[in-house]
Formats: C-alpha cells, structure tokens, sequence
C-alpha cells in the first residue's frame, strides 16, 4: 500500500534529508587512502547522532536479509553494487567509493547515495559516476503528478544504455517514509506510461545503480548484505530522496 504524506511529514523528511546529505558530504571529503570503512561509520554515527537524528540503517533487517546490518553507512568499493559493509578495509588510491546513508527523524526516514573517487580516479571511473548521477537527474525529471512510476524507470534506463552500461537486474527504488522501504518499487529499467500514477505526496527514493561492463549480472557476497557485480567490473550509485509535489519533484536530501 502506498502511504501519502502529508505537508508536514514531508517538512520532517526534509530535515532528515539535510542531515543525511550534510554526513554524505563530510564522509566524501574523509575518504581518502589510508583511511578505514569503519572510521568513516564512526564519523557518519557522530554526525547523525550530533544532529539529533537515528541512523536508518543500524540494526535494519528486511524480510529477505538473514541477519540485521551491522552499520551506519552502506559503504561499496569497486566492484560492490551497494549494502557494502563497513569494515576493516583500508581505501587505497584509484578506489570507486559509493556513499549510503539514511537517517530518520521524528520516525520520517530519508535516503540518499553518492559515488566518489579515492586519490586519483581513472576517466572510465568517473565517467561510470557521473553518468549514473545524469542517470538519477533524468529520473527526477520525470516525476509528475499523473505520470507513471515507469516514466522515471524509463528515464534512468535511457542514460545507462545510451552510455553502454549494465544496471542489476531486480534492483532500484522504493518509497520512503515511516520505513526505510516502502511501496512502490521502483525499478531502473521499464517501459514508460506503465504501473501506478504519482500523486502528489507520494516521496520516492530513486536510485539508479549502473555497472561499468555493460552486463546485467550481480551476485550476493557471502555476508548476505554486499551486492557485487557479477563479473568483477565496477559500479556506481547515487541516489535522491524525491517528493511528488504539484509544482514538480522537490529532493529531500539536498544541503
């Protein structure tokens, strides 16, 4: 069931969107060889904490998960789509980081991703960032009361083919609320003109996740969290929490 918010409860996600981009923009700007996923969860838990918000994604276990995540941030490396876990692994120079963090306030979740580059990153690197984020920007676009869910699917799927990239299959966004995950699912590829029509109120987080090879192949790591591409290429994530609004998609997760 889909769960219209209300002014109000779009204000309070609003909130809790300005503190996920602000720890998203502090983490980016530690992330640099040498450093540890796990200091930078530390970082992302003091922040969050400092803000006077709850992590999001502590302690979350959906229905398909067997344990509950271990960490603040969803923290994936190279050739890790997303749900990466914050470990002991050290960054190293050349490193493709992508950024996940949610964070609820009031009960009212907000969720956003970023991909960045550790030291210096390779032009193939960052052109498989940026056209994801081009990707998750033509998503947006296209959200309009009376449109179809499809249309942004249609939007991001566009960008990644155009660009020659693979996106996982059974992976990409949902809506956002109360619950971290929330219905609809939003899929990164589709037809447009097709599912539920967007109403005002309806917030979406949509997230493109495309894959370097230009294959549609992904795997689950043996933590039953980290989602990897299938062969060994890379990938990169960003995300926007986005409300439906009569005047057009307002982010929640911006500065």
């Amino acid at each position: 069931m889909i769960r219209l918010k209300s002014p109000s409860e779009i204000a309070t996600m609003r909130e809790a969107g300005r503190v996920v981009a602000r720890t998203l923009a502090a983490v980016a700007e530690a992330a640099r060889a040498g450093v540890s996923l796990s200091e930078l969860d530390e970082l992302a838990a003091d922040l969050i904490s400092a803000a006077g918000a709850d992590p999001s994604f502590l302690g979350y276990r959906p229905t398909w998960a067997s344990t509950r995540y271990p960490g603040v941030l969803c923290l994936s490396v190279n050739d890790a789509i997303v749900h990466g876990i914050p470990d002991g692994r050290v960054l190293r120079d050349g490193d493709l980081l992508s950024i996940d963090c949610g964070a609820y306030v009031e009960g009212f979740h907000a969720d956003a991703a970023i991909t960045v580059g550790v030291g210096d990153l390779d032009d193939r690197a960052r052109h498989l960032s940026e056209t994801t984020r081009l990707a998750l920007e033509e998503g947006i676009a296209a959200v309009a009361v009376g449109g179809r869910l499809s249309d942004i699917s249609h939007a991001v799927e566009t960008v990644a083919r155009g660009a020659g990239y693979g996106v996982p299959p059974n992976m990409g966004g949902h809506g956002i609320g109360t619950k971290m995950h929330e219905d609809p699912h939003l899929a990164n590829t589709g037809r447009p003109g097709r599912g539920v029509r967007l109403r005002e109120g309806m917030v979406l987080a949509i997230e493109p996740m495309l894959i370097e090879s230009g294959r549609d192949r992904a795997r689950t790591a043996r933590d039953g969290w980290t989602v990897l591409t299938g062969d060994g290429s890379r990938a990169a994530h960003w995300e926007h929490s986005v409300a439906v609004t009569g005047d057009g998609p307002v982010i929640l997760t911006l500065p």
